[in-house]
């Protein structure tokens, strides 16, 4: 299992931007949940909460597709350094804000300007893997790298952020999620070798063109993808308070994430022959799936088991999304390709954390759980009108 991913890691470079895009993208897991901590420890409103981590992540939704565009036209470290010098004041001003009750709307301006800020750091490093290599299996294991790394980000960064707020101040959590951020995202803008090159319009040229029949429906289904997420996080955290122990909701969710891990290490030393885009349509359905149990079932354990199985899915369903855009699209366009995917996902992860929220304080966290449900069914019925260029599915196998 060990040989495919030792052979993408023997590439120079690899092993460098991997781990530091690793550490640069903690505070993807932690950043809404830390707000969401936070907001209602201080605050005592989920709805409140719900309303300034969907704030952060409309931010980061309405500018990853600029993000990306920029970092082909001008490479990936001019845009990063300018990023996370933003992101890491926008944030820390966020943190201020709510801790000293600054009035309306300045909590929700701020962690606007920290999500439109957030450095793109997922989609940049795949960008790497995908100039760096030019075997299709190769891509994919390293795309299984990455989802992994993901996962990685998303077992330890809410049981992380979970653990610092309710241990010590609700601000900590938050506070490590800058560190991180700011520290991992210059560490990669330094690492030039690996760096793609831009690529600056020609004059007398056009750009080349992009697969929107493949980007729209992808795009729709992100976004039900992103509601997934932003309900799961409101949801957990509301049904862990019911049952008294809010402490545990970054166990329930670091489950669901480990459960991606595992199944995203396999995935990745695993040759297929299956197209990505069959992989990605059984995947969202058995998210659909999944789903359904954990409005219904009582206790804690149990939502967490559930989790765990449900959370099998997901890696394989994201390393399938990304081969299908990294074999689609113009290697001109790529980071812009994928930032259209982080758009959709970060602007539903906005509606779906505030229609937890909104259940949450009105009949529960268990209840809260069905807007997952919705948003997973939702994600599967988009994977249905995915269409591939006719001019590249012969080598949609990675």
């Amino acid at each position: 299992m060990l040989t495919s991913y030792r052979r993408v890691f023997a590439h120079p470079g690899a092993a460098a931007f991997s781990a530091t895009g690793l550490v640069a993208r903690l505070p993807i897991s932690m950043m809404t949940l830390g707000i969401v901590l936070l907001v209602s420890a201080l605050t005592g409103s989920y709805a409140l909460a719900g309303q300034v981590s969907a704030a952060y992540v409309v931010g980061n939704a309405l500018f990853a597709v600029p993000h990306g565009r920029l970092a082909d036209r001008f490479g990936q470290r001019r845009v990063l350094r300018v990023d996370t010098v933003v992101f890491g004041l926008a944030s820390s001003l966020t943190v201020v804000a709510v801790s000293a009750d600054w009035s309306l709307p300045w909590p929700h301006l701020l962690a606007l300007l920290a999500g439109m800020s957030v450095p793109q750091v997922g989609t940049m490093v795949r960008a790497r893997w995908a100039h760096l290599l030019t075997d299709d299996q190769e891509r994919h294991t390293a795309f299984s790298v990455e989802g992994v790394a993901d996962e990685v980000v998303f077992v330890t960064g809410p049981a992380l952020v979970t653990l610092l707020a309710t241990s010590f101040a609700p601000q900590s959590g938050l506070v490590v999620a800058i560190v991180a951020g700011t520290v991992g995202s210059l560490a990669l803008a330094a690492q030039r070798r690996t760096e793609p090159p831009p690529h600056r319009p020609v004059a007398g040229t056009t750009r080349p063109p992009m697969p929107w029949l493949l980007l729209v429906p992808l795009a729709l289904g992100a976004v039900a993808l992103g509601s997934l997420f932003g309900a799961l996080e409101v949801a957990t955290v509301a049904l862990a308070e019911d049952e008294g122990t809010k402490a545990v909701a970054g166990l329930m969710l670091a489950a669901f994430s480990l459960g991606s891990l595992v199944a995203g290490v396999v995935a990745g030393a695993t040759p297929t022959r299956r197209p990505p885009l069959t992989r990605a349509r059984i995947g969202m359905t058995v998210l659909a799936v999944g789903t359904v149990a954990l409005p219904l079932l009582p206790g804690l354990l149990l939502v967490t088991v559930a989790l765990f199985l449900t959370g099998l899915a997901l890696a394989p369903t994201l390393i399938s999304l990304f081969s299908l855009i990294e074999a689609a699209v113009p290697a001109a366009r790529l980071n812009e390709a994928m930032g259209v995917v982080q758009t959709g996902v970060g602007a539903g992860i906005a509606p779906g954390a505030w229609g937890a929220g909104v259940v949450a304080d009105a009949a529960g966290g268990s209840t809260a759980f069905w807007v997952c449900t919705v948003s997973a069914v939702l994600a599967a019925v988009s994977g249905l009108a995915v269409r591939t260029p006719a001019d590249t599915r012969t080598s949609l196998v990675g």
